[in-house]
């Protein structure tokens, strides 16, 4: 069974379903997602996206991303990402996405590592808000085809490079889909860990199967822990407190209900500061406390938060909560430069599967989804420009690495690449 198309994008996330829509229309696209497609990331996204609020802004936000980096990111990405966010936060605005006005005028939060508010917001659901409209617009456009509960095992590939990607669905069947340009934004690795915020079904297959093909990694050692999860014995996906909880006001206790931190240092320091002192008070958790907040603003901005809270059996309102650092975000993966191009030709990767530098050694709070949208927009764009092949390569001029025949040692096996990559680059790193 083989299908042609002319894009094939896996992931249904931020990235993927921007790209989709800044492709021109009379372009055939396939979008591939391993679960249902409202099941990204993406749509967790709780705190916000950034936006340069003024030229006077541009300094203070471009060393806030290096600082919160560790000065390991690549300077022209970030300053592209920062420039190109008042034309992303217009696009998103002219697609239907509502973010919060006071006054007549965007309302800004602010989050850890940041010097100034910056961050606009929807209550706390700004992914849902932002990823359902995407969704919603991308379901209306006839060229674009969703394929649910279907998973990338591979790509094919000929002497030119990547010519589409090998799929399995829910019941086993494997499809090659021939396309004349390949998007990886599958996402991140987050399902390798016991204690994440990801989705489990995000294991960085994409990552897997650069490995299997020498595709270019960059940044391998990079995993961001983030520092408030709510805790809870229940197993699966841990659920986020967000950084603008922390932003507003709301403070970190040990045991003796005593600070210990700045809560708006960046994610790695203030994860450091929560897991020496869980150590000193050989507890699994410390205090988060929303006191500070008002009531008002704090039902206002965190109805989700608050609701999970109390379904959990906590009033924030009343009681500080539990938390517990959780695996959040993969700052490495697969090299990209600032259209997206891999080191495969007709291969691009977008979103937490790329890594172009942005991010450095740890992300700055809500840089995620925005550098996510303007590198899919300029890798839809290096599309829409790219000279076609003149023909697809024939079934027999294709080539892939993969053993299709046990797909549950294909995951065992591909889990245990990536997972091992890691390691070994971060014991290259020290």
């Amino acid at each position: 069974m083989e299908r042609e198309t002319e894009v094939v994008i896996v992931g249904t996330g931020a990235a993927g379903l921007f790209c989709a829509l800044q492709i021109p229309e009379h372009k055939k696209i396939t979008i591939i997602t391993k679960d249902a497609a409202k099941n990204s990331d993406s749509f967790l996204a709780q705190g916000g996206i950034c936006m340069l609020r003024s030229e006077e802004d541009f300094a203070s936000y471009y060393e806030d991303t290096m600082k919160a980096g560790h000065y390991r990111n690549d300077p022209k990405a970030v300053e592209l990402m920062i420039r190109s966010s008042r034309e992303i936060v217009d696009l998103l605005t002219a697609y239907g996405v509502e973010f919060e006005y006071r006054k007549g005028e965007f309302a800004f939060t602010r989050e850890g590592g940041h010097s100034m508010p910056r961050i606009l917001f929807h209550e706390d659901v700004v992914g849902k808000e932002i990823t359902g409209k995407l969704l919603e617009l991308v379901k209306t456009r006839a060229n674009i085809n969703i394929c649910e509960y279907t998973e990338m095992i591979d790509i094919l590939c000929d002497e030119d490079g990547c010519c589409g990607v090998v799929t399995a669905d829910a019941q086993g069947q494997i499809t090659a889909v021939r396309a004349e340009h390949t998007v990886f934004a599958s996402g991140g690795i987050g399902g390798l860990y016991q204690h994440s915020t990801n989705f489990p079904h995000l294991t960085g297959d994409a990552i897997a199967v650069a490995l299997r093909h020498n595709i270019q990694l960059k940044d391998m050692a990079y995993v961001q822990i983030h520092p408030t999860t709510l805790y809870s014995e229940k197993p699966g996906r841990k659920f986020l407190i967000s950084e603008s909880v922390r932003g507003e006001g709301a403070v970190l206790y040990n045991e003796k209900m005593e600070r210990f931190v700045d809560e708006l240092l960046p994610r790695d320091l203030v994860t450091s500061a929560i897991e020496k002192q869980m150590e000193e008070d050989g507890k699994p958790y410390v205090w988060l406390s929303m006191e500070h907040i008002p009531k008002e603003d704090l039902l206002g901005h965190f109805p989700n938060i608050c609701q999970r809270c109390l379904e959990e059996g906590y009033d924030v309102t009343k009681e500080c909560i539990p938390v517990v650092p959780g695996q959040h975000y993969f700052m490495g993966g697969i090299r990209a430069d600032l259209r997206g191009r891999t080191s495969m030709e007709k291969l691009y990767a977008i979103g937490e599967t790329s890594c172009n530098g942005v991010h450095g050694a740890n992300r700055l709070a809500s840089n995620s989804l925005l550098e996510s949208l303007v590198f899919a927009k300029r890798a839809a764009e290096d599309i829409g420009n790219d000279k076609p092949r003149r023909k697809l390569p024939e079934e027999s001029q294709v080539f892939c690495e993969a053993d299709y025949t046990d797909l549950d040692k294909l995951h065992q096996e591909n889990r245990k690449l990536v997972l091992e990559e890691i390691e070994r680059m971060k014991n290259e790193h020290e």
